[in-house]
C-alpha cells in the first residue's frame, strides 16, 4: 500500500520554501504523486519505509518534520467521515492535524480555541494519530493550530479535510490500477 507524507510548516508565510513538484521529480524512483504546495505526497512505490523518509529528508533543503501514514488509515478515514453532522459553511474550514506520534489526548474533547469568547478553532475528535476540527477563517487561527501540539504533547501538521479527500481520490485510482492489472505468469 502507498504512504502518505505530511512535511509540517513548508511554504508557510514565506519560510521554508521550496518547490514540492520538484522534489517529486527527484524521487521519482518512488513514484510519488505531489498535491498541491504544503507538502503532501502520495508514494505509490515506497519500499523499505525508513530507506524512504531518509532519502526524502535528504533531498529536502531544509529540516523539517515529515509524518508518514500508511494510506489504508487515509482511506479508512474517508469511510468513517469524521466530519458527519458537522454543517459545511464557506467561512468554517474543516481539517485534519496528523501527529508525529502517539501522544496524550486533552482531558475533554470537544473543546475550543480560544476557551472563553468567539471561538477560532474547535477540535470535535480524535484518533491517533489524526485530531479532527474546524476553524474559521481569520488571522489568529494559526496561532490556535499551533497550540495543538502541546496539548496533544506531539508536533502536528495541519490540512483541510478537501486536501485529505485529494490523496484519498489518488489512492482509490491506484487501488483499481492495481486490481486491473492480469497477474503474472511464470515462464
Amino acid at each position: 500500500m502507498a504512504l502518505v507524507v505530511f512535511l509540517r510548516g513548508v511554504n508557510v508565510g514565506g519560510h521554508r520554501r521550496f518547490r514540492p513538484s520538484v522534489l517529486a521529480t527527484e524521487l521519482r524512483a518512488y513514484d510519488i504523486v505531489n498535491i498541491g504546495a504544503a507538502g503532501t505526497f502520495v508514494v505509490r512505490k515506497p519500499g523499505a519505509k525508513a530507506r524512504f523518509r531518509a532519502a526524502l529528508l535528504r533531498k529536502l533543503p531544509f529540516e523539517t518534520g515529515a509524518v508518514l501514514c500508511d494510506g489504508r488509515e487515509l482511506l479508512r478515514l474517508e469511510r468513517e467521515d469524521p466530519f458527519a453532522g458537522e454543517p459545511s459553511r464557506p467561512d468554517i474550514v474543516r481539517f485534519v492535524s496528523v501527529l508525529s506520534r502517539a501522544g496524550r489526548c486533552p482531558l475533554a474533547i470537544p473543546f475550543q480555541l480560544p476557551p472563553e469568547g468567539e471561538w477560532l478553532v474547535r477540535v470535535i475528535s480524535s484518533r491517533t494519530p489524526f485530531v479532527f476540527g474546524v476553524y474559521r477563517r481569520h488571522m489568529k487561527t494559526i496561532g490556535c493550530l499551533g497550540q495543538l501540539d502541546r496539548m496533544f504533547g506531539a508536533a502536528a501538521t495541519t490540512r483541510n479535510w478537501n486536501a485529505i479527500l485529494a490523496v484519498v481520490r489518488i489512492l482509490k485510482s491506484q487501488e483499481k490500477r492495481v486490481a486491473g492489472e492480469a497477474p503474472r505468469r511464470a515462464p
